[in-house]
């Protein structure tokens, strides 16, 4: 079985494919059979990426499965399109295609009664294809493919609702802040292929580490880190990834959870023996990284929306992960990418429960006493909120601590240090977010309805993976999840119980504070606010960054395109057409020459002659004088 699923892994990929191709040529107008198939192939390719994933995981066995055919050959250039299988894609196949399975099964009930049902299940399905694609492919040339793909399946799915002017502009902005990081990404790719002949994987780890041209190595990381940069929303290309909530809520869970925005961080791990052969390099990702973990994590105390909550959540934890890649501990950073992958798609389709329960309404604000009409949505959302904020023994604590105690016992106290206050502003807004709205004095959630079980067990099985999950990498098994990535080298340090007790005290001072404010109200948010209302409004409207684009757009794009302009008017258009003036006046004035009249023709022959005659006789006399 495990072999007949190795050497047909490419199915895995395929078949979401086949079904977006079915739904969109014959099933189009059967609504709830395109539902059904779509959901019945990304189950296959669930049932393929578990006999993997646990032959991996159970048996500690190395994987490494890898078949290329030739797909372009000319003088030069030599393109191959191939699969690679390895523990690394094991984790992500699962990740994928369980996250996806299950966010569709949830769609069933929550997009039950939209005009686009079917629409939605053919892109729902192409999207889990793209990032399927992109996690089997062995070069860089085939992941590009998939890459963009994905980007055109977020583009389909964030702006699905396009009647809405918002969804439409946020579709368009993923879109574009996107294309600003894949620039770079092909750009060092092409790099890639001139300088070295290869985009295979394996090919280029033996020339990368034979390379001595550091100087042109950074300039070929850093243009690849660009990718990931967009793809997983690091600063300064975080913009698109909070308005990418404008989309349905399931394609939020599967967006912020295990597809587009975990393609970046994959990267990153799959190609770390580019990143990690210059120094530069990590700390350049280790920063980024750190930097983002901690503005995001700011941002999102503020917000009122639950689902912009959870945005800025995502972005913070994306952080978390990337700073993990920089500073070496690139287990744990694909560690917390598994685990997060699953908590976050439980908020995310928790909070699209209480949207479906409150009639569309989504400011936390209105919603209050929660827990008792929606008790499932409630205590899966809480366990999803722990796990987030790594309350032991939740999946969220070992992998968040992996990170921390990499940058602890690496030598990062910075980003140690960061990472722990994190920490404890992740805890504080997630629990702000709970009190509030499922535990908060305000009755507006009082008439709210438990969702149909099509939605809520998808809440379930979440969030028993949102529990189990981290124990695959916690001393328990000893590190079994270190075991899988080891073609980079499993970086991983012995346990650190310092840094365990720390981690957790801070992340329930955390929850303790925001049970003081907004729960036991023992100290009053309006004061907070009123006495730090600079801060609040810098924050509230997130640092001003989309705003601070806007206007570079303004001066620069738009004043570069007046000046353009312009050149084009007065200079380009005022040579051409003084060229054509002077063309159409020579004409003109030549035009009298042939106009066809026998006495002009005889009239210009005596002038002729009269000229060549006084010219003979002015010639002569000057030669006699």
């Amino acid at each position: 079985m495990f072999a007949f699923a190795l050497e047909n892994a490419w199915l895995i990929a395929l078949l979401p494919f086949i079904a977006f191709a079915v739904i969109g040529l014959f099933l189009h107008k059967w609504p709830k059979i395109s539902a059904y198939f779509s959901i019945f192939a990304i189950s296959v390719s669930f049932v393929f990426a578990a006999i993997i994933g646990g032959r991996v995981f159970f048996t500690g066995e190395a994987v490494n499965y890898e078949v290329a055919v030739r797909w372009i050959s000319m003088p030069g250039l030599q393109v191959d399109m191939g699969l690679l299988v390895d523990g690394l894609t094991a984790v992500m196949l699962i990740v994928v295609t369980l996250v996806a399975l299950l966010v569709q099964i949830y769609s069933i009930g929550y997009m039950d009664k939209d005009p686009g049902f079917a629409s939605y299940y053919a892109y729902q399905s192409i999207f889990a294809g793209a990032m399927l694609g992109l996690v089997l492919a062995n070069n860089f040339g085939q992941i590009f493919v998939f890459w963009e793909l994905v980007g055109l399946a977020s583009y389909l799915l964030i702006g699905f609702w396009f009647g809405r002017n918002s969804a439409k502009e946020a579709a368009k902005k993923a879109f574009i802040t996107n294309r600003v990081g894949d620039f770079g990404f092909l750009l060092g790719i092409l790099f890639l292929q001139i300088i070295f002949g290869t985009l295979n994987f394996s090919g280029l780890a033996g020339e990368i580490a034979n390379y001595a041209n550091t100087g042109l190595l950074i300039v070929i990381s850093l243009l690849l880190l660009a990718g990931p940069i967009g793809k997983s929303a690091q600063f300064p290309l975080h913009v698109w990834l909070p308005d990418a909530m404008e989309g349905p809520t399931p394609v939020s869970a599967l967006i912020h959870a295990a597809t587009m925005v975990a393609a970046g961080v994959y990267l990153i791990a799959r190609a770390l023996f580019i990143f990690s052969a210059t120094p530069e390099t990590m700390l350049v990702i280790a920063v980024v990284g750190g930097f983002t973990a901690l503005f995001a994590a700011t941002i999102a105390i503020v917000q009122n929306d639950i689902k912009r909550i959870l945005a800025y959540s995502t972005l913070s934890q994306l952080g978390y992960m990337v700073m993990a890649m920089g500073i070496g501990a690139m287990t744990a950073g694909m560690f917390h990418l598994m685990t997060h992958a699953f908590f976050k798609a439980l908020l995310f389709l928790g909070a699209g429960a209480v949207i479906y329960a409150m009639h569309e309404e989504q400011d936390i604000w209105k919603m209050g006493n929660l827990s008792k009409s929606l008790p499932i949505t409630t205590w899966t959302f809480v366990i999803g909120a722990l796990a987030l904020s790594g309350i032991p023994p939740l999946s969220g604590f070992w992998s968040k601590d992996e990170i921390l105690l990499g940058a602890f016992a690496g030598g990062y106290t910075g980003l140690y240090v960061l990472g722990t206050l994190v920490a404890f502003i992740t805890a504080f807004y997630m629990f702000r977010l709970i009190f509030v709205a499922f535990f908060g004095n305000n009755q507006g959630g009082a008439n709210a309805v438990e969702p149909p079980r099509v939605m809520t067990i998808p809440l379930v099985v979440l969030a028993f993976m949102a529990v189990v999950a981290g124990f695959v990498g916690s001393p328990l098994m000893d590190y079994r999840f270190a075991d899988l990535v080891t073609y980079a080298g499993a970086v991983h340090y012995e346990a650190s119980w310092l840094v365990m007790i720390v981690s957790s005290l801070v992340a329930i001072a955390g929850i303790f504070l925001a049970w003081l404010i907004y729960q036991k109200k023992a100290i009053s948010a309006e004061n907070i606010r009123s006495r730090f209302s600079g801060i609040y409004k810098l924050l509230y409207n997130k640092y001003y960054i989309d705003e601070l684009y806007q206007w570079l757009i303004k001066v620069f794009v738009d004043g570069t395109a007046k000046l353009l302009f312009w050149i084009d008017i007065y200079i380009v258009n005022g040579f051409i057409n003084a060229l054509a003036s002077l063309a159409s006046k020579s004409g003109r004035l030549l035009s009298y020459a042939e106009n066809g009249q026998v006495q002009t023709y005889a009239a210009y022959m005596f002038a002729g002659i009269i000229i060549i005659l006084a010219a003979v006789l002015f010639g002569g006399l000057a030669i006699l004088l």
